[in-house]
């Protein structure tokens, strides 16, 4: 069985796959979760816009009416920034579930990557990957994500591993994966809001055709995904001393709350929105757009 019966490609992207023209690939938790409205809204918009600047086709995925979405319309995202929330959140077990009852979903970077696969988009731009949350070896608690990342091939482009997370073990199941971590321009896996989280990527590429090649080599010889570690730009990076305090009182209160599981990183975002005094989404816009634009040259590379 195959998941592209389940796929509601829109005109635009299915006319870019099928005259190979370089399309990119967003998740959609980013807009229901990730912050709230109106600037989920803008930032969608904008991270489209960015993409179509640089020369490729936006593909925003969704789960919505029974169907996989790559590619929405305005009514689509409107509707999915409004929903925000209330939304369901997509992860590779609950993908059955929210087809079958029609909810609307945002996909996590584990979902979009699955539809992209199955579409024919071999690149994904997101913030930041899920991974290993810091006490998982009392708790478990490892995204989805890492598992996408070792078979499915598709090339996601973010600002690392979002700080909330235990980073060095990330990096270490990445690498029991096979996953390959680019650094975009850099040797230091950045930290999401933080440029540097103390650990090294595999590999520096310092241009997309750099990357593009890489990519290309790794789908040719059937291996699965690869990471791209692109760091927020200089000029919206917050000090790492400080977000870090921030990030540890967020996840003491999620522990007073008994806040865990998939509700624990969209508390956690918010909690840290409220202590940076909205500093850490200002932040997350910046590189969410960053890695869009970085995303598109390496679709355009990869086209060519």
């Amino acid at each position: 069985m195959s998941l592209k019966p389940h796929l509601s490609i829109s005109p635009a992207v299915q006319a870019a796959l099928d005259a190979g023209r370089p399309v990119v690939a967003l998740e959609s938790t980013i807009i229901t979760h990730g912050m709230p409205y109106p600037q989920n809204l803008e930032m969608a918009q904008n991270v489209e816009k960015v993409i179509t600047d640089n020369g490729a086709v936006p593909a925003t995925i969704a789960i919505m009416d029974g169907k996989f979405m790559v590619g929405t319309t305005d009514a689509d995202l409107e509707r999915l920034a409004q929903t925000g929330g209330k939304a369901a959140k997509a992860s590779r077990r609950d993908v059955a579930a929210l087809l079958a009852s029609g909810q609307v979903a945002g996909t996590t970077v584990a979902t979009t990557m699955m539809a992209a696969e199955a579409a024919g988009i071999k690149v994904f731009a997101t913030g930041g990957i899920g991974g290993v949350h810091r006490g998982a070896e009392t708790t478990f608690d490892i995204s989805a994500d890492l598992d996408e990342l070792g078979r499915t091939q598709v090339a996601v482009v973010c600002a690392g591993a979002k700080s909330i997370l235990d980073i060095p073990k990330t990096l270490e199941v990445l690498e029991s994966k096979g996953v390959p971590v680019l650094g975009f321009g850099t040797e230091d896996f950045p930290a999401f809001w933080a440029r540097k989280s103390g650990g090294k990527v595999d590999h520096r590429v310092d241009d997309a055709a750099a990357a593009a090649k890489v990519i290309a080599l790794q789908f040719e010889l059937g291996l699965g995904g690869v990471l791209v570690a692109n760091p927020i730009p200089e000029s919206h990076a917050l000090d790492a001393g400080e977000i870090e305090a921030r990030i540890t009182a967020a996840i003491a209160d999620a522990d007073a709350q008994g806040v865990g599981r998939k509700d624990l990183t969209p508390f956690l975002l918010k909690r840290i929105f409220e202590l940076t005094a909205g500093k850490s989404l200002v932040a997350n816009i910046a590189l969410v757009e960053n890695n869009a634009k970085v995303a598109a040259q390496i679709a355009v590379a990869l086209s060519k």
